[in-house]
């Protein structure tokens, strides 16, 4: 088995974090990998949040009220910028979303790389959000990402039963 998927079936949705601090050059790690994600046009339309200081922290929970979130260390938050965000010309389809998404991919990735744990967010407030870190119009709240040391381990083969087969959803033309 190759690097790259050894290290993608090892990542999963953590929701069981120690009470560890994580370090500032392993944040920084993250961020640079985050940096180099491609963009729509290269616009990089992205502006992330890195939440440590308890009292944000403490009302980014209430914007997704879940005790295991609570007990996260770190939270990032990800918005994608509607004023650089490339818009498909046929359409006007914006793609922040897609852009943050392969951003927020590379991060959990490099984060697993580095023995942490995340767990992709979408189902928050993003009223409050926008209240809390005073967001212009432009920016709009997308992924919030717990991070931290998983307090739990996971099963690696858990993908064997719970992926659907390739040839499901794979069409060769």
């Amino acid at each position: 088995m190759n690097g790259f998927l050894q290290l993608a079936k090892k990542r999963y949705s953590c929701r069981k974090y120690q009470p560890v601090p994580v370090e500032e050059e392993k944040i920084n790690y993250l961020l640079e990998c985050g940096r180099i994600a491609p963009s729509a046009a290269n616009r990089q339309p992205w502006k992330v949040f890195v939440v440590r200081d308890s009292g944000i922290l403490s009302l980014i929970h209430d914007a997704y009220p879940r005790e295991w979130f609570a007990a996260a260390p770190v939270v990032f938050v990800f918005c994608g910028d509607h004023s650089l965000s490339w818009k498909r010309q046929k359409d006007a389809k914006d793609h922040a979303d897609i852009d943050i998404a392969i951003m927020v991919d590379h991060i959990t990735l490099a984060a697993t790389e580095q023995g942490l744990a995340t767990c992709w967010i979408c189902a928050f407030d993003p009223d409050k959000l926008r209240q809390i870190l005073e967001l212009p119009d432009h920016l709009e709240p997308l992924v919030v990402l717990p991070l931290g040391y998983p307090a739990d381990s996971v099963d690696e083969n858990r993908h064997q039963q719970s992926r659907k087969p390739a040839n499901d959803f794979v069409t060769f033309l």
